[in-house]
Parts: C-alpha cells; structure tokens; sequence
C-alpha cells in the first residue's frame, strides 16, 4: 500500500469514526457475500445477523438468488462455452453454479431452473423475475428512517428481464469486477469508493448520494465512542449505589432509550432505578420507556398549579435529595440539558454526578461550569438510534388508540336500529341477524389520500 493510498485510507476510517455494522452485514448477508467474510473478525459484516438471517425464509431466498446471478455472470463466458459446445447444464456445472444455493432455493420453494436446456441469458432474467417480485419481502429488515426504493433498487438489474440488458449487465460487472462489495453483483454505477460495506455511515451516506440526496441523521448509524462509554462505566463502577434522575420537559425518551439499550449490561445492571418527572404536557413515550429498557422505573408524573409554571425541576431536585440522605445514594446521573439543575449540583457537594445532556439544548456555561468543576457529560445525540423504532411506533400506537376512543362513538347496532326505523322497514330475528353479519360485521375502512376515514358497507 502506497503511502498516499494508507492516508486516504486513514482519512476514510476518521470520517466513518464510530459507525455501526447493522445495515451493512444485512445487505453481505443477502447480496450473497461468503459467510467466511462475516467470520472473520476484521471485516465489517458481523456474523450475529448471519445467523439471525439464515432464519429468515425471505432473507435465504435473496441471498441465494443473488449467489447464481453473480456466478452466472462472473462466469458467463465459460458457462455459456460449456452450454454449447458440451451441451451442459446449469444443474451440471456446480464449478460455476453452486448446487448448494440451487438446492437450498428448491427447499424453500422456489425453483430458478424451468427447463435445463435453456440459454443461459434466460437463466439470469427468470433470476430477475423472482428478485422483482421478492425483493420486498424484506424490506421490514431494515428500519423506516432508511429509503426501502434505495435499497431495493440496488438488487433489480436494469432491464433485467430482456437479453440485451443482461448482457449489459455482464459486461458492466465484468469489466469492473474489483469495485463491487466482494466482488457480488449489485446495481449501481461502480466508482472506485473503496469498500462501500466498510460500515453503516459509509454506506447509507454513499447509497443517498447515488441517488442524488443527502444522509444527515448520523445517530442512527452511529454510536458513542469508547472514551464515553468508558467514562460512564468508570463512574458506575467507582459508585455503590446508582440512581438516574430524568426531566422529562428536557430531554428526549427516544434518544434516552436509546443511550441505556447501548450500555453494557453489565454496568446497566448495577443502576438501581430510574426516575423519571414527568409534566402533563410532555411525550407520551415517557410512559411507556419501561418496556423497552431493563432497569427498573418510577414513573412520578407532575400536575401544575399555575398552568404556565411547571414543578418538574423542584421535584426532582426535592426527591434527589431525599435520595441522597434518607436512601444513602452516592451518585447521580441526571438526565437534562436544563441549567437550573447546577443548584441541585452544588448542594450537594459529596455526592457524585453524570450528565446526560442533548447537543442543541445545553448552553455553553453550563458545559463550562461542568467541565470546570470536573463533572463528565455525554451527549445522548452520540448514541445509537437506528433501533428506536419499536418505541416510536409503539408511542404511535397508543396516542392514536386514544385518539380513535375520543373521536370514533359508533356503536353498529345502534345505527342498524336507526336505519329500520327510519325505513320503516320490519324483520324477523333471524333476518336481522343475517344481515348484520354479512353486511355489518363486514363494514371497512377506506383512507383517501387526504386521510379522511368512512366506513365503507361491502356489498357482495
């Protein structure tokens, strides 16, 4: 390696510096990349979510698809030589065509060879058919916050499902062999980028680009660096007891799921809770954290007085102290970016404090007041978050549940009783009941594109 080559390469990993490995070992796993690569420890796709997807039916599917189109490609000229000179098959050729991938793809239901005698350009578009028509079901593999269209492009060859366009294709990867991800055929436009599965950040930031678009949100690929987490496990560790303190009013329970499901179980575990002062007007997620972390939760939510004046701050500052003399609790992390906690702070001078702060809501002088009187904080930003959608759609699902009991009063039985009445038309029990189950118990819902909902009956 030339010296200019090393320090481009040095600059690459500086950039990418702290990146996680979730969305590039998932598209090692289903483009078809060696398991040998994902079991070695110094290359970027991780051999947990191999195994994780070798489970999967729909993730095998692809990533066997993707197996025998790159071989058929990468030996195109010898297979198709052998196909008509020797009048050989794809079944007997396992040199070039891996059995082992024919063989799992028939276990799973899908045969790739209709008739053995057909020309090998008819092979790779049957391959592209199947690719098109599965390729979605798995796109719930990957999180909502990423581009599905982006990422499913990058299995669909262009023009795939015609000669000339296979052979294009061949030509494409042929001559450019070296530039894709290990040598695995993928649609895109090869540019020497280096190994664009060298981590997430890397990867999803060149994927936005080819497609003309910017990546910007970093935390979900992602995560804080050694010295902070060191840094918070010296401090638990250097502590008897471990109480988290939370302001709901300033801090985000997204971000702060987040930071917690990243810390070392281990460390997690030596926390004894986590309370949290909570105001009527803050996320609903709050109440629901509990689910989603394994350290125990209090949950004190906080009614106002005066409607403009919210007690969060008080209470916490009140219950921190009643932590510190009554429960002998020794060390602190507080979770907030408000400044008013630095009086909690410096009352209590003995005690031991962490904390957990955002980047756009903590001032200067508080980070300076904290650095000068030697107290660690780490920004919940620097953590992790491409794995906070449970909790979101979670959160989702129960304001729109509540949302749904408040503004949806219908009772069905109430409306069929209006409607006879106002038809003035009479039937039997028997009658009655057939048709509430085949028209009533079968009303639907329909969504316009404005997002109004109506009941729809369904008539047959």
């Amino acid at each position: 390696m030339t010296h200019l080559t090393q320090e481009k390469s040095n600059l690459s990993q500086a950039a990418y510096k702290d990146s996680t490995y979730v969305i590039v070992s998932k598209i090692a796993y289903l483009i078809g990349v060696p398991k040998r690569i994902f079991e070695n420890e110094h290359e970027p796709p991780k051999l947990d979510i191999f195994a994780q997807l070798e489970n999967d039916k729909n993730a095998r599917i692809i990533r066997h698809l993707c197996i025998i189109r790159t071989e058929i490609e990468r030996n195109f000229k010898y297979i198709n030589q052998k196909m008509k000179t020797e009048y050989k098959t794809i079944w007997t050729l396992p040199q070039f065509v891996p059995a082992g991938s024919i063989n799992q793809l028939l276990a799973d239901g899908v045969n790739v060879i209709k008739k053995s005698n057909t020309k090998l350009p008819a092979h790779i578009i049957e391959i592209n058919r199947i690719l098109s028509d599965r390729i979605n079901n798995c796109k719930n593999l990957f999180p909502l916050w990423l581009n599905w269209s982006y990422i499913r492009e990058l299995f669909i060859m262009p023009n795939g499902l015609c000669e000339d366009g296979t052979k294009s294709a061949v030509e494409i990867y042929y001559a450019s062999l070296r530039l894709y991800p290990y040598q695995m055929y993928i649609n895109w436009r090869p540019h020497d980028e280096g190994n664009i599965l060298f981590n997430d950040k890397k990867f999803v930031t060149l994927l936005y680009r080819w497609h003309g678009d910017e990546f910007t949100e970093y935390s979900k690929v992602s995560d804080a660096g050694s010295y902070i987490k060191n840094s918070i496990y010296d401090f638990i560790d250097d502590s008897e007891r471990v109480v988290i303190v939370v302001d709901c009013e300033n801090s985000d329970p997204y971000k702060l799921s987040a930071t917690l499901r990243r810390l070392n179980s281990d460390y997690a575990g030596k926390i004894t809770s986590i309370i949290l002062f909570d105001d009527i007007h803050t996320a609903s997620a709050w109440s629901i954290l509990e689910k989603f972390i394994s350290i125990p939760v209090e949950h004190i939510l906080i009614e106002r007085i005066k409607q403009n004046k919210s007690l969060v701050d008080i209470r916490l500052t009140a219950r921190a102290c009643q932590e510190y003399y009554e429960n002998k609790v020794g060390s602190f992390i507080i979770v907030s970016s408000d400044s008013d906690y630095w009086g909690l702070i410096s009352s209590l001078p003995k005690a031991q404090f962490l904390l957990m702060i955002e980047h756009d809501k903590c001032g200067p002088d508080m980070k300076a007041a904290l650095t000068n009187s030697g107290i660690f904080y780490c920004y919940l930003d620097d953590f992790y978050s491409g794995d906070s959608e449970a909790l979101k759609t979670n959160a989702l699902f129960q304001e729109m549940r509540d949302y749904m009991e408040k503004a949806v009063q219908l009772n069905v039985v109430d409306m069929l009783n209006d409607a006879l009445r106002a038809t003035r038309i009479e039937m039997t029990s028997a009658e009655r009941q057939q048709f509430y189950n085949k028209y009533i118990k079968t009303l639907q819902l329909s969504i316009n594109d404005a997002g109004k909902v109506s009941l729809v009956i369904k008539v047959k």
